[in-house]
């Protein structure tokens, strides 16, 4: 069984498979599909599949769909670059989620915003397996924490309180973890997500930004998460 890997953008892609480059230079093999470029890499495919949770749901579907079953998918992976909440996760260090939540997805109310499951629809959640999360934080020395999927990037101390009031175990906060949750589930394979933290949430303050440190941190977790990753697929254990 293979693991699809799934970023955001071609930089976070580069850094996954960078831990896997031929030393002779030979480029990684591409394999195109319809709406996604996957790159192979060791155990890993790789796609990066856009901003955003609907964009990564489209790619990580079309990546799954696409695939010659020689080899099937045992699990995908929600991988990239994030903001960290103070004092749980600082500028540089990983973050493997506990859950995968949609932070954003429901309605505002006068008594103020309702997730989408509290108006009757869908979920707000996806539970990856304990004992993988458990493993890849172990191998690379990450958090583990909520990770919460948000459609705008906070950038005020407000919202950030709100966001921590919401989800006090709030670890980090991206774009596409929950649109890639979805699609994987919709086919039944597990999800996980990790995260390098290249900024604390809260004001924006992009001079404070360390993206190349992070970039730098999510290639190193990849080449520890390698037999971690492999042997947990080989023995199926899909535990949530």
């Amino acid at each position: 069984m293979r693991v699809l890997v799934v970023t955001a953008v071609p930089a976070e892609r580069d850094a996954v498979t960078r831990t896997f480059e031929d030393p002779s230079g030979a480029p990684v093999p591409v394999r195109r599909v319809p709406g996604a470029e996957i790159h192979r890499a060791g155990p890993f495919d790789v796609v990066a599949g856009g901003v955003g949770p609907a964009a990564a749901a489209a790619a990580t579907a079309f990546a799954l769909v696409s695939h010659d079953g020689s080899d099937p998918y045992g699990l995908v992976v929600s991988a990239g670059i994030g903001g960290g909440f103070a004092g749980a996760a600082p500028v540089g260090s990983l973050v493997v989620a506990r859950r995968v939540v949609a932070a954003d997805l429901g309605a505002e109310t006068p008594e103020g915003f309702v997730p989408v499951t509290g108006l009757g629809f869908g979920r707000d959640r996806h539970i990856p397996p304990r004992s993988l999360v458990r493993a890849a934080a172990d191998a690379t020395g990450a958090v583990i924490g909520d990770v919460l999927t948000v459609s705008t990037v906070t950038g005020s101390a407000g919202r950030t309180a709100a966001l921590l009031t919401a989800h006090p175990a709030a670890a980090a906060e991206a774009m596409e973890g929950f649109g890639v949750a979805e699609a994987a589930g919709a086919v039944g394979v597990p999800v996980l997500e990790i995260r390098a933290v290249s900024n604390a949430v809260g004001p924006r303050d992009r001079d404070a930004w360390r993206i190349g440190d992070a970039l730098a941190a999510l290639a190193t977790a990849f080449g520890k998460l390698a037999p971690v990753l492999e042997g947990w697929t080989s023995h199926d254990h899909h535990d949530a």
